[in-house]
């Protein structure tokens, strides 16, 4: 499976390089050069699957050339075996014809803990034992944040710089947030709105000059702190 920017100009990448690379080079994102097709027996057939098993089926197309099956079930075992009901997102039936699903089961309790669990497995596996780092810089109102440090606090090869407006975020997502002891977390309070935050992140991946020294930072070792410092 290769994936292309939906801009364009950027080098087409495979699953792995794709993952790691997040926003690809020309600003856009990268998406499947061709999309897989799921027949109405193939759709048929994940009926009375767990939830393990269904990701695995639908995302399998989607890492080929990089995962083999078995790896991609490895790691949705490892990722949703951390949620606290056993159908990973349960439907719950409230009257004759409606039904609600729960996405509240994960470790902080954030829907986003979906996907993120999942990713920091993949970044885990695709950055063991090599020479790569990688560095995720965000702007949060609250759950994004507590999700993306969950999933990947104290992994190797990973720094999280994670902002968020001082005092408008809930307590129970501040808390989640400030009291991880992993030394890969840097959670920054900033004076201002959600919207303030994400514009210093945007500034920054606008910035070639910062973007170079994070680059150079996997080498040089420089004061991460001091860095963020600069861009807040």
């Amino acid at each position: 499976m290769e994936y292309i920017s939906t801009r364009g100009s950027a080098p087409t990448l495979d699953f792995r390089a794709a993952t790691l690379a997040g926003l690809a080079s020309d600003g856009g994102l990268y998406v499947p050069a061709s999309w897989p097709q799921f027949s109405m027996d193939d759709i048929r057939s994940l009926q009375g699957l767990s939830y393990v098993e269904t990701a695995v089926r639908v995302m399998t197309p989607f890492v080929q050339g990089v995962m083999s099956e078995e790896e991609l079930r490895e790691l949705c075992q490892a990722a949703y075996g951390r949620f606290s009901h056993d159908a990973v997102t349960p439907l719950v039936q409230l009257d004759h014809k409606h039904w609600l699903l729960e996405l509240f089961h994960g470790p902080t309790l954030a829907f986003k803990d979906v996907a993120l669990q999942l990713l920091g497995q993949l970044f885990a596996k695709f950055l063991a034992g090599g020479e790569t780092d990688i560095t995720i810089v965000g702007a949060t109102s609250g759950d994004t944040g507590s999700a993306a440090i969950e999933a990947v606090a104290g992994r190797e090869h990973i720094r999280i710089f994670m902002l968020h407006p001082e005092g408008r975020v809930s307590d129970v997502q501040r808390r989640q947030m400030t009291t991880v002891l992993a030394p890969n977390v840097y959670n920054v309070a900033i004076d201002g709105s959600f919207d303030d935050a994400q514009a210093m992140v945007k500034r920054l991946f606008g910035d070639a000059e910062v973007r170079e020294k994070i680059t150079l930072s996997a080498v040089n070792s420089i004061n991460w702190a001091r860095l963020m410092a600069q861009v807040v």
